[in-house]
């Protein structure tokens, strides 16, 4: 229970300090780069064993965790494409809908079990994640030219928690995780760079040290996201199905509430109803497991 409240904790500070880039006009693609190296110095450091360089690409997971990092700043640049072509709300629900892929892959793949409780919960939390994330009053309006987008953003999303609850289950050793995180995000970090460089080439870069701060602060819970999700996955708490339901479902209703009171949001009927099934939602998955 103490993992999977550290990975709601973390991802929730991940919206918040999201949230404050545009106060301070960080730039989201410079800090998301310093984030990623960010993160992977915080796998290395975390990391309890001895650490050969030379050794870890001899692990089973290191491929999958090279195509995580380039999976991972691929969905975030198309997160950003959605967001300008369509709007944050539609980013949101594509992001949270996609915790359906690892549920379904858990339910066929590990045969976990899906009682009447749980199936309850699973539809309120996805019923919630909508209507939560909805900030406006006509809903969600794509272009059908801009819907493949979302949906490259929600496949993407879906297969990066699905590919991880797989490596959990069968090739990452306890001691390891720290060093699988830290590999994602130097990848994702090498990359990042190479999209620097090319910005540099067409003179569209300007280094500002507050974008160094600015990934730096979204780097930490960045790294404590990945770390306490994996954790939870092995608490034996609740089957993954149920994890990655409460664990997006809360993220979406406690960065709802921080939305009010940190930056004054305010929220619509909707909003709060969304909220509402969130917590019963929850509570279904709960009962399910006790």
């Amino acid at each position: 229970m103490i993992a999977l409240a550290l990975s709601i904790l973390s991802s929730t500070m991940i919206f918040v300090v999201f949230k404050l880039f545009s106060r301070f006009k960080i730039n989201t693609m410079h800090a998301i780069v310093m984030n990623y190296i960010t993160a992977c110095f915080c796998g290395i450091i975390f990391q309890k064993s001895a650490i050969n360089l030379t050794e870890i690409p001899q692990y089973a997971w290191f491929p999958f965790a090279l195509g995580l990092g380039a999976l991972f700043i691929t969905v975030f640049n198309l997160m950003a494409i959605t967001t300008q072509r369509s709007g944050l709300s539609v980013v949101s629900v594509a992001t949270k809908m996609s915790v359906v892929i690892p549920i379904f892959f858990g339910l066929l793949y590990y045969k976990e079990s899906l009682g009447l409780f749980k199936l309850i919960g699973i539809i309120l939390a996805l019923a919630a994640v909508y209507l939560a994330s909805l900030k406006t009053r006509d809903g969600l309006k794509i272009k059908p030219s801009n819907l493949f987008f979302p949906i490259l953003v929600f496949l993407g999303s879906g297969v990066i928690d699905t590919t991880i609850k797989y490596l959990e289950g069968e090739f990452i050793a306890k001691n390891d995780i720290p060093i699988f995180s830290a590999t994602i995000y130097g990848m994702a970090a090498i990359l990042g760079f190479f999209l620097l460089i090319f910005q540099a080439s067409k003179g569209n870069f300007k280094f500002q040290f507050r974008n160094v701060l600015g990934g730096i602060a979204l780097g930490i819970p960045n790294y404590f996201s990945v770390y306490f999700l994996v954790q939870s996955l092995r608490s034996g708490i609740f089957d993954s199905s149920g994890i990655f339901t409460v664990n997006n479902v809360a993220i979406v209703m406690f960065s709802t509430l921080l939305g009010i009171l940190l930056f004054k949001e305010k929220l619509l009927l909707k909003n709060w109803v969304g909220i509402g099934l969130a917590i019963l939602g929850i509570l279904f998955i709960a009962l399910e497991k006790w």
